[in-house]
């Protein structure tokens, strides 16, 4: 398996060094809906907090507008009756506006609202990284073209992964009973058939797979337990990483996990 390396200790540590004294880029935190936006609000507080990025502005549906205490860079985009984002055209425009985004979720459960991030995630020109039920909006909403686009960063679980291999027909299977070397073989052929990049959790291993490269690094070393790792601060780090190291995707996100 030429294309499978497990790291103990982090060989891309020289990256740290191009985090810029100045701050610089632009990046978007996006999702939320009228009854959840915690996660958004704490992602670009936090990179805020830890990172020079110039622009950090939250993308949040309208519904939210009056609720929120004032925040720095805040824009809001129509929203649907159940109160999340109703119009693609927007949330493109708003995604191609930045140098990174980050698809939170947070979204409601509607038709309308699953269509419009669908369509700006397959339309996005601008690197995006999709998480947590950003991932199942997408799954539900026939996402082979989104899946095309090499843009497209996608941050879940093997479960939320499964759900995008059935609804794309892909002919393998993910499965939590499977060993760490099955799963690997999986997203090796997958990313070899798509663009996208993955990250996900398998076997106390944090998996960073892209172009048919995937590389493991175990879950101790990140300083997360299974539970954090989905609620939004290791993805915020990727996208700084990435920000500061653009073209270096794998390296930067093995750094942000270690």
């Amino acid at each position: 398996m030429d294309y499978f390396e497990k790291l103990e200790s982090n060989p891309y540590a020289d990256l740290l060094w191009n985090i810029p004294e100045r701050k610089q880029g632009a990046v978007n935190i996006i999702g939320g809906n009228s009854q959840s936006f915690r996660a958004e609000v704490k992602s670009a507080e936090f990179l805020s907090a830890k990172y020079p990025i110039e622009s950090i502005r939250l993308i949040l549906p309208d519904a939210l507008q009056g609720k929120l205490p004032p925040l720095p860079d805040v824009k809001y985009l129509k929203s649907t009756e159940s109160g999340s984002f109703a119009s693609s055209e927007e949330l493109t425009e708003a995604i191609n506006a930045a140098d990174w985004s980050l698809l939170m979720g947070d979204l409601s459960k509607n038709t309308t609202t699953r269509r419009a991030v669908a369509s700006a995630c397959e339309n996005s020109e601008r690197p995006l990284l999709i998480t947590r039920d950003g991932i199942d909006a997408l799954a539900e909403d026939n996402p082979g073209m989104t899946l095309m686009n090499e843009k497209i960063t996608i941050m879940g679980s093997v479960a939320q992964l499964q759900k995008l291999l059935r609804a794309v027909y892909y002919p393998k299977m993910l499965l939590m009973s499977q060993s760490l070397v099955q799963v690997v073989e999986v997203l090796h052929k997958f990313t070899l058939s798509y663009p996208v990049s993955i990250v996900t959790l398998h076997n106390e291993q944090v998996l960073t797979a892209k172009n048919g490269l995937v590389k493991a690094v175990p879950l101790s070393k990140s300083g997360y337990s299974p539970m954090m790792l989905w609620q939004g601060e290791l993805a915020s780090k990727i996208v700084a990483l990435n920000l500061y190291n653009p073209d270096q995707f794998v390296s930067a996100t093995i750094c942000a996990i270690f």
